[in-house]
């Protein structure tokens, strides 16, 4: 009997409240409780009733007593305002739902509280590097700090004319085509501006090509648009190379865009020309846009080349992201840009709407504008890092040895930035929840990964490394994260 009274009122709550199962995993995770789907599932059917513990963190996030969920006959206790029964409550915005960023997700919740409670964790998930040592050029600083009472007011919404101008300039030298002055768009990072493009593009229903893995702010930004992000997959067995046939069967007639990230976060890889090519032909067919992630273009290493695909597409409309943030160190400094090319009469309302979205918010950060003539003019430090002797090359090298050498995981050599995305043996470890792996190994060894599926990787066999510590520190973590899978068997 109890059985039924609690499924009956805790399936009425969780309809009343709008609270999805998986909203009660992410938060039970955050309390450091284990809760899993198939035991909500059980709860709604009546087929078992929570345990004490449980029940009581249920009933915390129901706003309800724990007895009456239980079958009590009274009403349950509500939060109570003068002069009403009850006090309006104020639920997240539907358009949440699908929204994914477990970069700073409930795998992050938990290390910060941990750290909170005391524990030293290393945090190997967000691609950072002041953390860990990497200063930015010492020129950079000297002429932010001369020019800073000249940043105190607003600047034109696309940004100062120095910057805009150096960043011009850039595209010239990464041959990137019919490129003036009013095609570039300063902003606070490149993620500033991925929501702002993408804002002004999709309708209800429009659907863009999105890698996967991605870096998961293009799924989410699209999301938020109202448009439907479909995800192609980038073949592991091939450098983490974009699957052109796979691309080629999503494309529908709602299809308006395809994305690339290049070099690319999470895997590392760089896209060759030939690969780029294939991409443009494809969109030349099909008549879509392109947008390209370029925020870690000078970070390659082993003497490749970065190509810029809108080098390759002149007759296309695309769109080219960057800025400094991982390049020169400042990734605090907010200081991203994007920049139209190639035909842009197929996107003249489109541009339209990228002004006047661009005029709403009404500037970037200045200061930070300040230092990007400086910083894409003078030496580019970054690259003695890239280079064998340079920090990020060593630690690139070691850390994809030390992960080979660990029994159940492989991983493809990254190209370019500081990231590498391993694969795990599942069924070595009898791994079906990607999360749970990774809060397991931050619980036991207090080491902050990030899971495979945080990026939008459909299976749970994938976890994400940033190699940005120095060696000994990697040293401690590869150790850390062999000892633990020598005895790891997921438990559900």
């Amino acid at each position: 009997m109890k059985s039924s009274f609690f499924a009956s009122r805790f399936s009425s709550l969780l309809k009343e409240k709008q609270i999805k199962q998986i909203d009660l995993v992410h938060l039970a995770e955050a309390n450091g409780i284990k809760l899993g789907k198939s035991q909500i599932s059980q709860y709604v059917s009546g087929k078992s009733l929570p345990r004490k513990d449980m029940l009581h963190f249920l009933a915390h996030v129901l706003e309800v007593d724990p007895d009456w969920l239980l079958g009590a006959k009274e009403e349950p206790q509500k939060i109570s305002a003068k002069g009403d029964d009850t006090m309006k409550t104020f639920n997240k915005s539907s358009k949440l739902e699908n929204v994914l960023y477990d970069v700073r997700g409930p795998v992050v919740d938990e290390a910060a509280r941990m750290e909170e409670a005391g524990a030293q964790v290393l945090k190997l998930n967000i691609g950072n590097p002041a953390p860990f040592g990497f200063r930015a050029p010492d020129e950079v600083i000297f002429d932010m700090r001369r020019q800073l009472t000249e940043c105190e007011g607003y600047s034109n919404s696309k940004g100062l004319f120095s910057a805009r101008k150096a960043i011009m300039q850039y595209a010239q030298l990464k041959n990137i085509p019919n490129v003036t002055m009013d095609d570039i768009y300063t902003g606070n990072g490149a993620s500033d501006l991925i929501n702002l493009s993408l804002l002004a593009l999709l309708d209800n229903g429009d659907e863009v090509l999105i890698p996967s893995p991605d870096y998961p702010l293009w799924t989410a930004c699209v999301t938020l648009a109202g448009g439907k992000p479909v995800h192609y997959i980038c073949d592991e067995q091939s450098e983490w190379y974009p699957d052109i046939a796979d691309m080629r069967k999503k494309i529908t007639a709602k299809t308006k865009a395809i994305v690339i990230i290049n070099p690319n976060n999470p895997t590392g890889a760089l896209y060759p020309k030939e690969v780029l090519e294939q991409i443009v032909d494809l969109a030349r067919e099909h008549q879509l846009m392109i947008f390209s992630d370029e925020i870690y273009d000078r970070l390659v290493m082993d003497n490749l080349e970065h190509v810029s695909i809108a080098s390759l597409a002149p007759d296309l409309f695309c769109i080219t992201l960057s800025g400094l943030s991982k390049s020169h160190m400042v990734a605090g400094f907010r200081v991203g840009w994007m920049i139209l090319s190639g035909n842009k009469k197929l996107a003249r309302d489109y541009i339209e709407g990228l002004n006047m979205l661009s005029n709403m918010r009404l500037c970037s950060n200045v200061p930070a504008q300040s230092i990007v003539q400086t910083a894409l003019g003078g030496y580019q430090s970054v690259k003695n890092y890239l280079v064998p002797g340079g920090r990020l090359y060593e630690q690139r090298e070691y850390v994809y040895k030390a992960l080979n050498d660990i029994p159940g995981i492989t991983a493809v050599k990254p190209k370019a930035a500081f990231y590498i995305f391993p694969k795990i043996d599942t069924k070595r470890f009898n791994i079906t929840d990607d999360v749970q792996f990774a809060l397991d190994f931050l619980r036991e060894k207090h080491v902050l990964l990030i899971n495979g599926r945080g990026f939008n990787w459909g299976e749970p066999d994938h976890f994400r490394v940033v190699y940005l510590p120095r060696v000994e520190v990697l040293s401690d973590a590869m150790g850390k994260l062999s000892d633990f899978l020598s005895h790891y068997h997921q438990q559900l």
